[in-house]
């Protein structure tokens, strides 16, 4: 029960942090990308999208974290490595072969360390 919370927990977390974020840098976002300044997808499929994706990133988090060795400060390492193996490199792979302005891949770097952290803390306590 107590992996389920935290789960819970955890999704709800990335969402409200993730929505936040994008929110602020809005404006920022719509000048680097026509993806940003056109029109936007419903609310109820982008929310809908958004849960089911934070949802795998909080269970393969909590499997990940599931080591009684592991740690607050082995939480963290951890959170921070595949925030570098992943995010960043495939985000150095869109900036270098697809042009993707570096200011937009910095934005989502941004959101995915906040994410990573975050919900691999919660995740840690409840598994």
């Amino acid at each position: 029960m107590t992996a389920v919370l935290a789960t819970v927990g955890a999704v709800l977390a990335a969402f409200v942090l993730s929505s936040a974020y994008y929110a602020v840098l809005a404006s920022r976002l719509a000048a680097l990308s026509p993806a940003y300044a056109g029109p936007r997808r419903s609310a109820v499929a982008t929310v809908g999208v958004e849960l089911v994706r934070n949802l795998v990133l909080a269970v393969v988090l909590g499997v990940l974290v599931a080591r009684p060795d592991l740690g607050v400060g082995g939480v963290v390492v951890l959170a921070l490595g595949l925030w570098l193996a992943f995010p960043v490199v495939l985000l150095t792979g869109s900036v270098f072969h697809e042009r993707v302005p570096i200011a937009l891949a910095a934005i989502h770097a941004g959101d995915w360390l906040v994410k990573l952290v975050v919900v691999t803390q919660i995740v840690a306590v409840g598994y």
